[in-house]
């Protein structure tokens, strides 16, 4: 079996470790990446990962927090 290319917004929550709400709330305001597939929000696994790489390194630099 293959690992998903996406993840629909309850996987993709569970994968980050965060709250449905909390995913929610980000992807309004356009913080975490997504994509739309008709009336359905998709969660691109290559996208996740890159936004969490580059979190982690702007926390790293002292720029961020939480």
């Amino acid at each position: 079996m293959t690992a998903p290319m996406a993840l629909r917004p309850r996987e993709a929550a569970r994968a980050l470790g965060v709250s449905e709400r909390w995913l929610w709330e980000k992807t309004k305001t356009g913080e975490i990446p997504c994509l739309k597939a008709g009336r359905c929000t998709l969660y691109p696994v290559a996208m996740l990962e890159e936004w969490l790489r580059s979190r982690a390194a702007r926390q790293q630099e002292g720029g961020e927090r939480s």
